[in-house]
């Protein structure tokens, strides 16, 4: 099949060592940056939502919003992906232990702040978006998979589309099992076309066999991917962070994202 086509217009990072994309650059430019603050300040969301809001969606919406900011788009016009591996765990594992011990005292808000989408929807009601928005989960692949489905939509719909893929680190048993020790969230806006904010262009090809794809990271990146599902996309911000060259990245189970990135600007 021929490849598929999008620009990358604006990039989002946030994890304990990284406040955003420029400190990622500056980290591989050899130099050390200045740690950020202990949670993502997520400065889109008004401040009453932002003492409420629980860790994983503010991880979500800042990542969202730096890349929004680089991109200079409206977040009101913009269609979403938002993607996450395992949702909020600390308050699954609130909850899986609640239910076990005093089911009568299971938190409503608790409760509401532990779906899938809940991240998607505090962006949206705070931005005022009222284009399409899509959650996401593909355990590991979910970066991939994520990736995949804003890509398609930028071509199906020739619109630009926002991609924010993140994962809060686990506790309790549900910790032990997910093995996710630290958090990690990243975003994309990705046009259609090239334009005055255009990046790069980023063409895919998709390959059967996810489970052998294992893409190289420079230091000091090697060993960070494993401690979070949605550090997978590691490869591909490296690439933008330097010169470009080639990834691959897992999409599903049994499918896989080969992915040539070109630098623009």
């Amino acid at each position: 099949m021929s490849a598929l086509r999008v620009y990358v217009e604006g990039i989002g990072l946030w994890s304990p060592q990284l406040a955003d994309f420029a400190t990622l650059r500056a980290l591989l430019a050899g130099t050390t940056p200045p740690a950020p603050p202990p949670r993502p300040a997520a400065a889109v969301l008004p401040p009453n939502e932002r003492r409420r809001a629980p860790e994983s969606v503010l991880l979500a919406v800042e990542v969202a919003g730096q890349a929004v900011a680089m991109s200079g788009r409206d977040a009101a016009s913009l269609a979403c992906v938002f993607a996450s591996a395992h949702g909020d765990q600390a308050i699954t594992d609130y909850m899986c232990a609640t239910l076990a011990q005093a089911p009568a005292e299971l938190s409503p808000t608790r409760f509401h702040n532990s779906v899938h989408n809940a991240a998607v929807g505090y962006w949206t009601i705070a931005t005022g978006c009222h284009a399409p928005s899509t959650a996401i989960c593909a355990r590991r692949a979910s970066f991939g998979a994520g990736l995949l489905e804003a890509a398609g939509q930028v071509l199906a719909e020739q619109r630009p589309v926002l991609l924010a893929c993140s994962d809060i680190a686990g506790s309790g048993p549900l910790g032990e099992v997910s093995d996710c020790r630290q958090p990690f969230g990243c975003a994309l806006v990705l046009a259609p076309q090239a334009g005055a904010a255009t990046l790069a262009r980023l063409d895919f090809d998709l390959q059967p066999g996810a489970d052998a794809i294992d893409t190289p990271l420079p230091e000091p990146l090697a060993g960070w991917r494993g401690g979070n599902p949605s550090a997978a996309a590691l490869p591909l911000l490296a690439l933008l962070a330097g010169r470009g060259g080639r990834c691959r990245l897992a999409a599903a189970a049994t499918l896989g994202l080969v992915i040539d990135m070109e630098r623009v600007a």
